[in-house]
């Protein structure tokens, strides 16, 4: 299904055209709902020469979003230290709306599934001072053991704690936004 924003104008912002090949696009109030990361204002230091929040900004704010909600499934941010870590192996990135300048941007995540070695997530960058989807993140992630930097299955404690969320974010009414170029295998 492709999704098509509005092209008019809403409050002097302009939503952009086709978007992308995706699932559906859930509502701003479902997504909302969730447990939200990494709250903030979006600085003027973000803002490019077109007046938006500028493109590297939006992956690194899904990225410390992601790293909060990781915590609450066993991964610390200082994991590496145990000998552990994550790294990405896939992002896809659906811009739905700009972000400009002081509007209050937030993460949300929706678990999709885990096999052994790996991780498929999806990140959502809301616009909250105007109450819609911003960019959505598709991301698989990869379990690492740092000290062959080679990909191992996840330890069990932290596979069933992802187990669990997964299987509460597939309960949920929210059907993540997947591009179709990414799966576990």
């Amino acid at each position: 299904m492709v999704v098509e924003s509005r092209s008019r104008s809403r409050g002097g912002r302009r939503r952009w055209g086709t978007v992308a090949r995706v699932s559906t696009l859930p509502s701003y109030a479902e997504i909302a709902a969730l447990p939200s990361y990494s709250e903030r204002p979006v600085p003027v230091a973000f803002e490019d020469i077109n007046g938006h929040m500028n493109v590297r900004y939006y992956l690194g704010i899904a990225s410390e979003g992601l790293d909060e909600a990781l915590t609450e499934v066993g991964i610390p941010t200082n994991w590496a230290d145990k000998g552990f870590a994550i790294f990405s192996a896939e992002h896809h990135l659906t811009y739905v709306a700009e972000l400009l300048t002081g509007d209050t941007v937030s993460v949300r995540v929706l678990l999709v599934g885990r096999s052994e070695r790996a991780l498929h997530l999806v990140v959502y960058l809301l616009d909250d001072t105007h109450e819609q989807i911003s960019c959505i993140v598709e991301e698989i992630c990869l379990h690492m053991d740092m000290s062959t930097r080679t990909t191992s299955p996840w330890p069990e404690e932290v596979a069933s704690q992802i187990d669990a969320r997964v299987a509460e974010h597939q309960a949920l009414s929210v059907e993540p936004t997947l591009s179709g170029s990414m799966s576990l295998r």
